[in-house]
């Protein structure tokens, strides 16, 4: 089919010859596509409208009103997404995003006091708090509960002297988490009277994974004056639960 344009610039040149009574060229277009047969070419265009009844039409009308349908149902797209990242913005800069501790064992009496031995593996509990920012780690039962799931660091140092050369330096720390262990330190020789070591994990926890550092059953540790069996643990990022 010939295109709107061609079909009705050739029938103006026609009607400009045969009638010389004939207005604007536009009127010689409108009168064409009045008294043509059949279907006009006007694409998506309202034909019927643009020259039968011309005042008050826009030709292009249909196309608008889907353009603005279109642009509506993009900007509730865009809308629902920058939504969507506020809310996670607001899960990595909240105040629950803000987790750490710092725990240190209660001094111990040179050479007169020591935590353990036990007949069970027990729970260490760093009493001495120096910092507990979100509140995860409980110093009553020496236990940090994961106020969000995300990645976690943590780091303990361990630290025992039995006193007089000869005496038997045997301790054991184990790292757990929700009862399972994740690394442990240990000591057992006659050589030394004192020693210490230190770890750093990173864990991946869900909300509420527990975490805590424990005593293996039999073993002690001995006179720690000056805080140096500590346990610390800190939010690296949050996850979506």
């Amino acid at each position: 089919m010939r295109t709107a344009v061609t079909v009705l610039c050739l029938l103006g040149v026609l009607f400009v010859k045969q009638d010389a009574e004939a207005g604007t060229a536009f009127d010689l277009m409108r009168e064409t596509a009045v008294s043509w047969t059949g279907e006009l070419p006007c694409g998506n265009w309202d034909c019927e409208c643009a020259f039968k009844r011309q005042r008050g039409c826009c030709c292009v009308a249909g196309s608008v009103f889907q353009l603005e349908e279109d642009m509506f149902g993009r900007m509730v797209g865009l809308w629902q997404g920058l939504s969507t990242l506020n809310s996670k913005l607001g899960e990595l800069t909240g105040p629950d995003s803000k987790v750490a501790f710092t725990a240190v064992m209660s001094p111990m009496s040179m050479g007169s006091q020591c935590f353990g031995p036990f007949t069970s593996h027990v729970p260490i509990s760093y009493t001495n708090v120096q910092l507990n920012q979100g509140f995860g780690y409980n110093p009553a039962l020496g236990i940090f509960t994961a106020p969000r799931t995300g990645v976690y660091s943590f780091s303990y140092s361990v630290y025992s002297n039995v006193g007089p050369s000869g005496e038997r330096l045997y301790h054991m720390v184990q790292l757990m988490r929700d009862g399972v262990e994740v690394t442990s330190t240990w000591e057992d020789n006659r050589e030394d009277s004192e020693d210490s070591g230190s770890q750093t994990v990173v864990l991946q926890l869900r909300r509420g994974c527990q975490v805590y550092m424990q005593l293996f059953s039999g073993r002690m540790l001995c006179s720690d004056t000056e805080g140096h069996n500590r346990f610390s643990g800190y939010l690296l990022y949050p996850l979506s639960d």
